[in-house]
């Protein structure tokens, strides 16, 4: 009763086979960017910045003083003067390798590494302005909260996507169901002669239909997830992009789009047929 074969048909694979393949993308999407937000707040929660800017000569002996007032205030790990060479590594992107670091005046940076919930920053910041004036403590507020507020909402568009690709699918998926149910208008015809019911016509099409969408996703499921595969690693280029994919367990996650897309096709083509049956006399 519903062509195995046609125009519908491969509508539904392929339709169901691109809407899987992007939603990989859109499912890699959102876990990256779910890993980066986490890291952005742990990261740069767990860590502050002492900056003193002065002369070189008084600069050395006021980071020995801001070293040794760390040593004793509770909630500091580990407390280090940020070496010239590493000051000169991260400079080197913007100014290039011919830039004379040694002629600008840098500050001098000490970074701290908290330890539980960290010190009191209120009494640490006084006790600095009152011992060394040209110390400002950086507890990275301004530049976390943005990053992670900009991580958040790309996840948020990352399920976005995936809830237009799902009601994309599920509108194509019925366009194929009723284009199919009106080109066989007069096979409906007979069978309701011979006694069939409407309920019986329409799970014949559900099922096929669902069958389609399923083979469908499938394969562009496991393409997504080759080309996934494909991207390089985040560990070599250590940048967002690269960080684009999976990890350990998530790998499972895309396996279940062909389950959630053969869904979507039940509920739509379902959906489809009785409303259609009810138009055909």
């Amino acid at each position: 009763m519903v062509p195995r074969t046609g125009a519908t048909a491969m509508l539904v694979l392929l339709t169901s086979g691109a809407m899987a393949f992007l939603a990989v993308f859109a499912l890699a999407l959102t876990f990256a960017t779910g890993r980066l937000a986490d890291r952005w707040a742990e990261g740069l929660a767990r860590t502050m910045t002492i900056r003193i800017t002065a002369p070189q000569d008084v600069a050395d002996a006021e980071a020995r003083r801001v070293l040794d007032i760390l040593a004793q205030t509770p909630g500091v790990a580990e407390a280090r003067t940020v070496s010239q060479e590493e000051m000169q590594e991260l400079l080197l992107p913007w100014f290039g390798p011919d830039m004379p670091v040694d002629a600008l005046p840098i500050p001098r940076l000490v970074e701290l590494t908290l330890d539980g919930g960290g010190p009191d920053v209120d009494n640490l910041e006084l006790r600095l302005e009152g011992e060394v004036p040209d110390a400002v403590l950086d507890d990275h507020t301004r530049w976390r909260e943005p990053l992670v507020t900009a991580a958040t909402r790309l996840r948020s568009l990352g399920w976005m996507s995936l809830g237009l690709i799902a009601v994309t699918a599920a509108g194509m998926i019925s366009l194929a169901a009723q284009a199919s149910l009106a080109a066989n208008g007069g096979v409906i015809r007979v069978l309701r002669l011979i006694g069939a019911r409407d309920l019986t016509i329409a799970g014949a099409f559900v099922r096929r239909f669902t069958r389609r969408a399923a083979l469908g996703a499938l394969g562009g499921a496991l393409l997504g997830m080759l080309a996934i595969a494909a991207l390089p690693d985040m560990d070599q280029a250590g940048t967002f992009l690269t960080g684009l994919g999976f990890t350990g367990a998530s790998w499972l996650w895309p396996l279940l789009i062909p389950v959630f897309a053969a869904g979507i096709a039940f509920l739509a083509t379902r959906r489809a047929a009785i409303r259609r049956l009810r138009e055909i006399p």
